[in-house]
């Protein structure tokens, strides 16, 4: 994370209520090619058919362009292409975003998560970097059992009232 992420981030966390009024800053041509590098080389083009290959060529032109266009305002997003793929014998609809829209959503994801990754509890998993829902598995194994509230009625121990002594053996 680049230091001026570590201080909005920073920020962020001393002052839950700050509210950032202006982010445009942090969206440099050295953000948009961090943003590029974490891309998948092999992600299929977008309604503009350009390939990450064929962007690569003339990369610094290219994110200095896309960088010019979002500071000066004049950077569209392109429309979304719809792509059907067979899942479990159905058709399932997929949006591919253009190249240039997947770097600025990647770049902006990257300044968000460092405000808003202050706001998650270290149990929170969901949709966040470096954790996967294998990981919320894996912790949730690993304290089963523990309880971080106490039990007022004792349906750990099966001692409610109508408990079936099956679930108190299981959840011993």
């Amino acid at each position: 994370m680049s230091t001026e992420l570590e201080r909005i981030s920073e920020l962020a966390k001393q002052d839950r209520t700050l509210q950032f009024t202006s982010l445009a800053h942090l969206l440099t041509v050295e953000r948009l090619g961090e943003a590029y590098h974490r891309l998948r080389k092999d992600a299929s083009p977008g309604v503009d058919g350009i390939t990450v290959q064929e962007y690569e060529q003339d990369l610094a032109g290219n994110l200095q362009g896309l960088h010019r266009r979002l500071r000066e305002g004049h950077y569209r997003a392109q429309p979304v292409r719809r792509v059907y793929i067979e899942q479990e014998g159905k058709r399932r609809p997929l949006g591919i975003s253009a190249l240039e829209d997947k770097i600025v959503q990647r770049a902006v994801v990257s300044i968000l998560d460092a405000i808003y990754e202050q706001d998650f509890l270290p149990c929170s998993f969901g949709y966040r970097p470096g954790r996967s829902a294998q990981d919320a598995l894996n912790e949730g194994r690993a304290g089963y059992g523990k309880s971080v509230r106490p039990d007022p009625w004792g349906a750990r121990r099966g001692n409610s009232p109508g408990y079936p002594e099956t679930c108190s053996k299981l959840a011993a």
